[in-house]
């Protein structure tokens, strides 16, 4: 696996609300919010547990994990 490049500049709350946008609506998560503190309370399923994640950081560091993932069953699957 090639690692990453590196970011040039930091991840804004805008790039990833809309990140977060993205992942529920393609369902590939149930809910994000963003708190008035800046943490992010993500969950994966309705019924399943909540992870409060630090900033926008680790939201686009979620959808990038989750974007490997589904990169990674498509090319096992073929």
């Amino acid at each position: 696996m090639f690692p990453r490049p590196a970011r040039s500049s930091e991840v804004t709350a805008a790039e990833a609300g809309a990140w977060a946008d993205v992942l529920v609506r393609r369902n590939l998560l149930y809910a994000a919010i963003l708190t008035p503190t800046g943490q992010w309370l993500v969950q994966h399923q309705p019924d399943g547990p909540v992870r409060v994640l630090s900033g926008p950081a680790d939201v686009v560091e979620l959808a990038a994990t989750i974007q490997h993932r589904i990169r990674s069953t498509r090319t096992d699957s073929r």
